[in-house]
């Protein structure tokens, strides 16, 4: 018997749906029960692509676990595409693809066979199985036959994706996907997931690279101690912070900032710029600037610092995490061939 398939007509506004989740572990006799979600509130809107935030230790791996079936919640709900994991287990991992952090692929199978042993898991019959759609998705065509063992660290983890939609999931949820990637590959990913949230599927990504979370997602939820300290568009987030930064280069050389300047609170940089921090609901920059040309200053160059996620990030939750450089150097990857 084939599993059922989880209609499109029946699509629920929200692809995941938690209500009061609470999970406590009991660590030991002599110590008291640790709880990992204090009475988590989340709604994730079918068809978004949603980021979910927070330092180590947070709770974001025991929510993930929860959803997949893996971990049992002390009380609470959770709703995958409206149904309980609990409740109806069968048809909420039915409508869930989980990648997780860890590539956990057999190195003896090729990635034609993995892909058909998953569907298989899943009760997917033979005609209906998309394993050279979904390597043709992930550009991994011309690797079907090969091995696990002989695709790169970048080809593995794109081969992890196809494995988490072989049944067709309406959510799929990336753990940590580019933990340890270069960017080149980081960028490829992004390209994927992007494609995937467009063709309809609903997408929840963990990740610790603050960076990718406001290049990707239209929505996020930061969890701290096991609680939501944010959840809300990523625009209104950054609105959170009402500061900015304002660089001028200026067409000639001075040594003193004239006092109505200084009152403004423009601060010298060097002999030809000046900088200055303001919060845009109270002054207009437009003013800040005609201040200075009121002096007889003609600004030969202007740069604009705005308010970043990590910003955000760490106003709610004092935790500092990692941003990738620019040239890509951070973390050690985690093979020495994460090529594409």
């Amino acid at each position: 018997m084939t599993e059922p398939e989880i209609a499109p007509e029946s699509a629920p506004e929200f692809a995941i749906e938690i209500k009061g989740l609470v999970k406590t572990y009991q660590i030991g006799k002599k110590q008291p029960p640790k709880e990992a979600l204090k009475g988590i509130d989340l709604q994730i809107p079918r068809g978004s692509l949603f980021g979910l935030l927070g330092p180590n230790g947070a709770g974001k791996s025991t929510l993930i676990n929860i959803m997949a079936g893996l971990v049992m919640k002390t009380k609470g709900e959770a709703r995958i595409w409206g149904y309980e994991v609990s409740e109806n287990p069968r048809m909420a991992r039915l409508a869930i693809g989980v990648v997780p952090q860890e590539l956990n692929l057999d190195a003896f199978f090729t990635a034609r066979e993995l892909l058909d042993l998953q569907a298989g898991l899943y009760g997917v019959p033979n005609k209906e199985r998309r394993t050279n759609e979904l390597l043709e998705i992930v550009g991994l065509t011309d690797k079907a036959d090969a091995p696990a063992r002989s695709l790169s660290g970048g080809m593995k983890r794109r081969l992890m994706i196809a494995k988490a939609l072989a049944h067709t999931p309406p959510v799929l949820v990336l753990d940590e996907p580019t933990a340890g990637v270069d960017v080149e590959l980081r960028r490829s990913l992004w390209d994927h997931v992007r494609k995937l949230n467009a063709s309809g599927t609903t997408v929840l990504l963990t990740t610790h690279y603050l960076e990718e979370a406001e290049e990707l997602c239209d929505h996020l939820a930061i969890i701290n101690h096991g609680q939501l300290v944010a959840n809300d568009s990523k625009d209104n987030l950054l609105r959170r912070i009402d500061n900015k930064h304002l660089t001028l280069t200026l067409d000639r050389d001075f040594d003193e900032i004239p006092e109505n300047m200084r009152a403004h609170g423009w601060e010298r940089l060097g002999a030809r710029r000046l900088t200055i921090s303001y919060r845009p609901s109270k002054t207009a920059a437009s003013t800040l600037l005609r201040v200075v040309q009121m002096n007889g200053f003609t600004i030969a160059d202007l740069s604009t610092e705005e308010t970043t996620l990590e910003d955000v990030f760490l106003q709610l939750t004092g935790t500092r995490e990692h941003i990738e450089p620019a040239n890509g150097e951070g973390p050690a990857k985690e093979e020495s061939d994460q090529t594409l």
